[in-house]
């Protein structure tokens, strides 16, 4: 029997909103809101899984998904959280992002998703940091989109792979690659929330608007336990006007569906990643670093 989700070939996103709508109703101010309550930190665990899967999700490009994908899972994992990050972007960054080498790997997430005798327990690497494991992903991966299209179940082609080892986890999260194609529509398909990181910038704004409208389409359709649990500024400069203005138009938006913790510009991010190491541990007293512990504590809290 035939899939009962979206068709070979049709959108799962529609047009986005006209010109000069963003969301109807919502005046633009500039005044924000980007102190964060404290929030205890979480009590540790004394068992591990099932996992809650998490899809890091955002069709713009640029926004910071892979940063905040490796941040917030090494920040769970200094919680006492074991955490496994899924790389599902072609492109390799998260990978890239934990000092991994994607040219060099014999096998990866595409491996799991097209060869029946591959376990995801071989795939699976761990990591320099304490509770944290990846699912790597390379190149290989843009070729899956075109395999699975005629599959049965294509959907659910990521969450077959995952179910062997949920129980092994507290904390799946999955970087998603910058697009609303068959691979997201799997990331989304497989997790119980989604995480939306936005730049805090005009067009990311209108990014994050079309994403609901497919979110909504995988929970009615696919997923009814589909949940946003939170949309995540990002790359945010309180100097700007600009800034502020589209911080303040997603509050009033999405209210308390914004996360308190707002993540700022800085140059500790992409030096960590040049170093292959999540910001927690490569500059573990920086604003960025207690930014995303924040964050850790605010999902954990949701």
């Amino acid at each position: 029997m035939e899939s009962e989700g979206f068709e070979p070939g049709e959108s799962i996103a529609d047009a986005p909103a006209a010109d000069g709508v963003l969301f109807p109703g919502v005046e633009t101010s500039a005044v924000v809101s980007t102190t964060a309550p404290a929030i205890p930190e979480p009590d540790p665990l004394t068992s591990h899984g099932p996992a809650r899967v998490i899809a890091m999700v955002n069709q713009k490009g640029g926004v910071g998904k892979t940063t905040s994908t490796v941040s917030l899972g090494a920040a769970l994992a200094g919680y006492g959280r074991r955490v496994l990050l899924v790389d599902f972007d072609p492109q390799g960054a998260l990978s890239v992002a934990l000092g991994v080498n994607p040219n060099e790997l014999d096998l990866t997430v595409y491996n799991l998703l097209t060869q029946a005798d591959c376990h995801v327990g071989d795939v699976i690497m761990s990591t320099d940091v304490e509770n944290l494991d990846l699912l790597p992903s390379n190149i290989d991966l843009s070729a899956a989109e075109v395999q699975l299209v005629s599959e049965v179940g294509r959907e659910h082609a990521l969450g077959r792979v995952l179910a062997p080892v949920l129980d092994e986890y507290d904390i799946v999260l999955i970087d998603c690659q910058p697009s609303l194609g068959l691979l997201t529509l799997n990331a989304l398909t497989a997790s119980s929330g989604v995480i939306i990181p936005m730049e805090t910038e005009y067009f990311a704004l209108r990014g994050v608007a079309l994403l609901q409208d497919t979110i909504q389409k995988v929970t009615s359709r696919l997923n009814p336990g589909l949940q946003i649990i939170g949309v995540l500024a990002t790359m945010y400069d309180p100097r700007t006007l600009h800034s502020r203005e589209v911080l303040s138009t997603v509050q009033q938006a999405f209210g308390d569906q914004v996360f308190q913790t707002v993540i700022n510009r800085t140059v500790k991010f992409p030096d960590a990643a040049v170093a292959g190491e999540p910001i927690t541990t490569f500059a573990p007293t920086s604003s960025g670093a207690d930014a995303y512990r924040q964050l850790a504590r605010e999902v954990l809290a949701r």
